[in-house]
């Protein structure tokens, strides 16, 4: 809202950005007035979010599951959580690899005669779980220094 009258906020933190906002508008006393609900808004959801973030992590505390999930790298407490949710239970899965195939991580085929094409995956599965693990793959497979039995097994895969 700020642009259209050449205000720019440019680079702050969460914490900086509301007195950063109060410190452009102060000269004009209706950007003053427009801006004070919306900050007043935004810090009500921020607070919020941390509220329920902490709910989010003491409820990986209290799951055994979740806090082994959460000793790899790039696993994080929404993944851990969102993985426990959709396989709830562990023993309906015959094989490991049918876990893949439950998420829709296999590869989709085309088989005709001749023809036998592999494709991208199927993403039959639930679409929240593919997300996170996807986004822990990546965090395991970035560039950096460490190197760890994780890594090497994640870039063997790979």
């Amino acid at each position: 809202m700020l642009r259209p009258f050449g205000l720019k906020v440019g680079i702050v933190s969460r914490a900086g950005f509301a007195s950063r906002v109060r410190d452009l508008v102060e000269n004009n006393a209706i950007l003053a007035e427009v801006m004070a609900p919306l900050l007043a808004a935004r810090d009500a959801l921020m607070q919020e979010c941390q509220r329920l973030h902490r709910l989010v992590v003491q409820a990986v505390r209290n799951d055994p599951v979740c806090r082994l999930l959460t000793t790899m790298p790039g696993i994080g407490p929404v993944s851990a959580l969102t993985f426990r949710a959709t396989i709830d239970a562990p023993e309906r899965f015959a094989r490991s690899r049918s876990v893949g195939a439950y998420l829709g991580l296999t590869p989709r085929r085309y088989q005709s005669g001749e023809i036998d094409r592999t494709g991208r995956i199927t993403k039959v599965g639930d679409g929240e779980t593919r997300t996170a693990l996807f986004e822990a793959a990546n965090v395991i497979l970035r560039p950096s220094t460490r190197w760890s039995p994780m890594k090497a097994w994640a870039v063997r895969i790979a």
